[in-house]
């Protein structure tokens, strides 16, 4: 399966999901480098969204306004601080819907912060 960064999709993280993990059907961003991984890698790097801006750290969330190209129907964050690889077995769909590349290149840096790169 072939995704592509800036890409959102539908992740399922139910039944066996530890506490303080995704437990349900999640909207995520593709922020993998596309051209680095073959589409028959098994897995997929990504950041989860959510409506909830508690769920992440203030300053390492990337607000996503709704708009046409991403579906989003609220204001909702990419959190940058639960960046995880998880297997393309768990995607329930791959949307169309896509963020801007601003918002890629920001929520990648937030990334790198995460882990102490910048």
């Amino acid at each position: 399966m072939r995704v592509c960064a800036g890409q959102i999709l539908l992740i399922d993280w139910r039944g066996d999901s530890l506490p303080k993990e995704p437990n349900k059907l999640r909207p995520c961003v593709v922020i993998e480098d596309s051209d680095i991984f073959d589409p028959a890698y098994p897995n997929v790097i990504v950041v989860p969204m959510s409506q909830n801006p508690d769920f992440g750290i203030a300053g390492l969330l990337t607000e996503i306004a709704p708009s046409k190209s991403n579906g989003c129907p609220e204001r909702c964050f990419l959190i940058a601080s639960a960046v995880t690889s998880v297997s393309k077995r768990r995607i329930q769909q791959a949307t169309s819907s896509h963020i801007t590349p601003a918002q890629l290149e920001l929520v990648r840096r937030q990334v790198l912060e995460c882990i102490g790169m910048l």
